[in-house]
């Protein structure tokens, strides 16, 4: 028998996500260098995300052009939403879609909002072109009335009225109807405007406030009504690049600022606003981001996560790359994402179900967290630990095992990496070695008979024997793109100490 007494283990658990500012002294053996479509798991460790699937098969019928993006895609009463050129379609999961408007010339991208009024549910919508229509499931009206802006880009709903910016005549007004109206726009009746300093780019009601976003402001309006509205300054240093970055997440407001992905998180202090950098951890992705037009954003709520997407028309969808946030505890952990390129994106939870969907400048309508590929794209996972020493960068190791904590969803087809002395080119490389499930938990329809483990471990182990020597040493698992989602929850890397440089 091998004597194994002089054996070190080394343990980690996969937490911190992925960490850019720290050297790898600094870095926690935890965090990640790389992590590709990979999402911190909220139930720990680093999981291969889902994939994506077309809502309905078929294609947004065109107006006028094969090239023209969805420009909305709103969930509604059980349908989908899809704005396409001049027009304005519904669509369930199957079956062609169904137009509902038309005329919309020069639309651009949409906000919307789902409210109710006289107990009837409305979406509406703005295009930053054309005049805001509402929608109750039968019928569209256009909000034209006297008073009524012409051209509003952002539309949402607050103290029981509906809020109008993003106006090409006056991008710095504000307009709103008469409370409990949505086509009121008489003063006499309590409708009104309010006029800020700086070009609107984003509205956002959060905790009885209403955030106006602006290009280098931030404003918020608190009050009930015309009578009482005030007009509070939150920052006059920063803004927000893009108002579809703006979402709830984990209690906070989250944007993209100049400077990344900021917060804006009330305080237990009354009136207290606390504006805070949250993406430092991964800032040389936003370093030199100019072109944020098109950029979108979603959130994930069951997995408190926000996604923020850098998209672009004339990138291809396999190379749109995007960030991934997840809320743990009072930190947040980060992870790169790769082949998802919305236009446009909605999420809401209905029935007690999330849904979350995105347009695509292909003219389809998709749903994420669906299947294991990008509509049968590979999704191609990657992840690498930080450089490890185990404490002690002038000893040389041995390794001989490795043994990973995974924790399987279906079938794994992955490979793992040994990578010694900060993968130096003159430094022997292993060979990959197979990192699979098909030997510790059997799969309904995809494991052979005899030779898989039905009712096998939910967080099984992989003893995997490895060679090579090194200072210090790093894992990688590169997923082969065919895989079911998987988790990895941490590793355990055995080594005997060799002779100090």
């Amino acid at each position: 028998m091998a004597d194994e007494s002089g054996i070190n283990p080394f343990v980690f658990a996969c937490q911190g996500g992925l960490v850019l500012d720290q050297s790898t002294f600094a870095m926690q053996p935890g965090m990640a260098l790389e992590l590709e479509n990979f999402e911190p798991d909220t139930k720990g460790g680093y999981r291969r995300i889902s994939g994506y699937t077309k809502w309905n098969t078929n294609i947004v019928p065109q107006d006028q052009s094969a090239s023209e993006a969805v420009l909305m895609s709103a969930y509604f009463k059980g349908n989908i939403l899809a704005a396409r050129g001049r027009k304005i379609h519904k669509g369930g999961k199957t079956g062609s879609w169904t137009e509902i408007d038309s005329g919309r010339t020069g639309a651009g991208r949409y906000s919307f909002f789902r409210y109710n009024l006289g107990g009837t549910n409305y979406i509406v919508w703005a295009d930053g072109a054309n005049h805001a229509s509402k929608y109750d499931n039968t019928t569209v009206t256009d909000l034209n009335a006297t008073g009524a802006p012409a051209d509003p880009a952002f539309v949402t709903g607050f103290k029981e009225a509906l809020f109008f910016a993003g106006m090409s005549s006056n991008p710095q007004e504000l307009v709103f109807t008469a409370p409990y109206t949505d086509s009121d726009f008489s003063v006499a009746n309590g409708a009104g405007s309010i006029a800020v300093d700086s070009d609107i780019t984003g509205l956002f009601p959060f905790r009885d406030q209403l955030y106006i976003f602006c290009e280098e402001r931030i404003f918020k309006l608190v009050g009930n009504s015309i009578a009482d509205f005030q007009l509070q300054p939150v920052t006059r240093e920063i803004g927000c690049l893009n108002g579809f970055t703006i979402q709830e997440f984990a209690g906070d407001l989250v944007f993209l600022g100049p400077d990344g992905l900021r917060t804006i998180a009330g305080t237990e202090r009354i009136g207290d606003v606390e504006l805070g950098t949250i993406s430092r951890a991964v800032q040389e992705r936003f370093e030199g981001v100019s072109d944020v037009d098109e950029f979108g954003s979603v959130i994930i709520p069951d997995k408190t996560q926000y996604r923020i997407f850098f998209s672009n028309a004339n990138t291809p969808r396999s190379t749109t790359s995007g960030v991934i946030c997840v809320r743990k505890g009072d930190s947040y952990e980060f992870a790169d994402i790769k082949g998802i390129r919305p236009s446009c994106t909605d999420n809401l939870v209905a029935t007690g179900e999330s849904i979350v969907i995105h347009g695509d400048f292909d003219g389809y309508v998709y749903r994420q967290e669906q299947g294991n590929d990008f509509d049968g794209n590979n999704v191609t996972g990657k992840y690498r630990s930080p450089d490890l020493t185990m404490g002690d960068a002038g000893i040389r190791k041995s390794f001989e095992r490795v043994i990973i904590n995974y924790a399987p969803e279906a079938a794994v087809n992955a490979d793992l990496l040994v990578r010694y002395d900060y993968e130096a080119p003159n430094v022997a490389r292993p060979a990959a070695y197979p990192f699979d499930s098909a030997s510790v938990v059997a799969v309904y329809g995809s494991s052979t008979y005899g030779t898989g483990t039905y009712g096998g471990q939910t967080n099984p182990l992989i003893r995997q024997p490895i060679e090579g020597s090194g200072f210090a040493v790093a894992l990688r698992v590169n997923d082969r793109g065919t895989s079911a989602p998987y988790s990895l929850k941490g590793f355990q890397l055995e080594f005997q100490a060799d002779a100090r440089r």
